[in-house]
């Protein structure tokens, strides 16, 4: 979210028209997805993990970080969990982009909102951190399917507020109490302050609020198709599954595939994913507080992050090869 991230500086100007373009060549394999068995509900073969040891792993990790931090994992399909701080909460960052995408896809099957619905990307949308919409020329009309992929995949903060101030803030609220996670909360636009619709725990959380718990079971209700229903679940699952932010609990998995988005400011990271593992597991790390502030891939929280990812990996192991026929 923040401007000054390093890895935001690898997209130029130039480059802006062909991130939009690309999505529309990559968005096809959102229908695709229950074509290839991978809709939520789906359940591979499961390896029983040690989770007391992972526990104990976990723990050591939280308890030498200069900070704090908070997790929570979940087996989607065998059912362990375990948390620290489970029910705590904690800054978001941009990881409340996941609770606007699983509302804009709430109002589209409401028939309120069609994926295909224009929005103008005026001067005055533009704000700075990660994004390309920033750099397009004022007036440029996108869809609301376009801003949902871009303010996941790259987190883009003017395709974030595009999307708010089509469906406002409060019904993003509305959709997280009605799933029964009513400490998960987006305050405001990104980089716009002024629109918060709760300042004081704004200025205390920045752009949102949520705790391990309640972002886990988000995810978990995505992998079990219940955050919205099946088809609209698969799809976000899809474009969670493209994010491109790789440096948190990814760097370290071994490329396994995962859906997932991440968050961060001067003192925050944050991450949650759906591991693709012998079992599918929702993990969720969430850190706040934290010490060691700077923007560089092996600041702390990020390195901390990156072990806890490896650590949940190998508890559950790879997923299991695809069964042939003779």
């Amino acid at each position: 979210m923040r401007a000054s991230r390093q890895s935001l500086r690898r997209l130029t100007r130039a480059a802006a028209p062909a991130v939009v373009a690309a999505h529309v060549a990559l968005m096809p394999a959102c229908a695709t997805a229950q074509a290839r068995g991978d809709e939520p509900g789906a359940r591979p073969t499961r390896t029983a993990a040690d989770t007391n040891s992972l526990r104990r792993a976990l723990d050591s990790l939280a308890q030498a970080h200069r900070g704090v931090v908070g997790y929570s994992v979940i087996d989607v399909d065998g059912g362990a969990r375990l948390s620290r701080r489970g029910d705590e909460t904690f800054p978001t960052a941009s990881l409340i982009k996941v609770p606007v995408l699983v509302t804009v896809f709430d109002l589209v099957a409401q028939g309120r909102l069609s994926l295909d619905d224009r929005l103008t990307v005026l001067r005055i949308d533009k704000v700075p951190g990660s994004g390309q919409l920033q750099y397009l020329h004022d007036g440029a009309v996108i869809t609301v399917r376009d801003a949902a992929w871009l303010m996941t995949t790259i987190s883009d903060n003017t395709a974030t507020n595009l999307l708010l101030d089509r469906i406002i803030i409060r019904r993003v609220w509305e959709k997280m109490e009605a799933l029964g996670l009513r400490n998960t909360k987006v305050h405001s636009k990104t980089f716009l302050r002024s629109t918060s619709v709760a300042m004081d725990s704004s200025v205390k959380y920045g752009l949102g609020v949520t705790t391990p718990n309640e972002m886990a079971v988000l995810f978990e209700r995505l992998a079990r198709g219940t955050a919205v229903n099946r088809s609209a679940d698969s799809t976000m699952l899809d474009i969670l599954e493209h994010n491109e932010d790789g440096q948190m609990l990814q760097r370290f998995a071994g490329g396994v595939r995962a859906a997932h988005k991440t968050g961060a400011t001067d003192a925050v990271r944050t991450e949650c994913s759906l591991f693709h593992l012998s079992s599918r597991v929702v993990a969720c790390v969430l850190t706040k507080e934290n010490v060691d502030r700077r923007w560089v891939i092996d600041t702390e929280p990020q390195v901390t992050m990156a072990r806890m990812g490896e650590a949940i990996v190998k508890a559950w192991g790879p997923p299991p090869p695809p069964k042939t026929t003779p």
